[in-house]
Parts: C-alpha cells; sequence; structure tokens
C-alpha cells in the first residue's frame, strides 16, 4: 500500500463535489440514517465491466484526484439545500449530520498508479 499526503487543494474539476451521484445514493444515505447504520462500518470495490474504446486492457490512472477529493469532502449550504429539496420529507437532523459529514475516519487500498488492470477486478 502506498501512503499518501493529503491535499488541501481539493478536486482540480469544479464539477466534482457531493452531488455528483444520484438520488438512490442520497436516499439510501437516508434510509440508512434512519436506521441509525450510518456509523457502522462499510467496505466497497470499485470496478468496470468492460474496457474503454474497445481495448483488451486498462491503465489504473486518477488516484490523486480521487483522494483530493476524499480529502476535501463536505456538503456545502447550496448542496444540502439541493438534497433537501429532492428528499422534502426528510428530517432536519439528518441535513444537520450532512452538514458535519466528513471522510476522514475512511482508509483506502488501491492498486498502483500506472497498473495495467482489466473488468471485474476491484
Amino acid at each position: 500500500m502506498t501512503e499518501f499526503a493529503a491535499s488541501q487543494d481539493g478536486p482540480r474539476n469544479p464539477l466534482v463535489n457531493p452531488l455528483l451521484t444520484d438520488f438512490y445514493q442520497l436516499s439510501m444515505a437516508y434510509a440508512y440514517w434512519r436506521q441509525n447504520r450510518h456509523e457502522e462500518r462499510a467496505c466497497f470495490e470499485v470496478f468496470f465491466r468492460s474496457n474503454p474504446f474497445g481495448g483488451e486492457f486498462t491503465v489504473f490512472a486518477g488516484l490523486e484526484e480521487v483522494l483530493r477529493f476524499i480529502d476535501s469532502f463536505e456538503f456545502k449550504e447550496d448542496e444540502i439545500d439541493f438534497v433537501r429539496s429532492i428528499l422534502p420529507n426528510a428530517e432536519d437532523a439528518f441535513f444537520a449530520w450532512l452538514e458535519r459529514l466528513n471522510c476522514k475516519k475512511i482508509k483506502m487500498f488501491a492498486i498502483k498508479e500506472g497498473t495495467v488492470v482489466f473488468p471485474y477486478e476491484p
């Protein structure tokens, strides 16, 4: 595992923010919060199903941008307002939790940048 220095700059792309997701993920976050499961440990794997451009392999890249996003993750007021507009029946305490939410406890393991990877590999 490679250690990375935390970045204070955040993602380079200004479109990368906590709303870069879909309604399902936001509604599931609310469901987990409602069931008091939001603080439970979870494990996720990220993979792809087919190589881009019809290729035979893919070179893993972009880890630094992911780490920048995780390091600076936070919901801004206007983003919380948007979530409130699509989850109008959610409790105010959920939005207060979103205001405090960060990714400081995340432990991430990743393939080394530049490694050749194949579909369905975590």
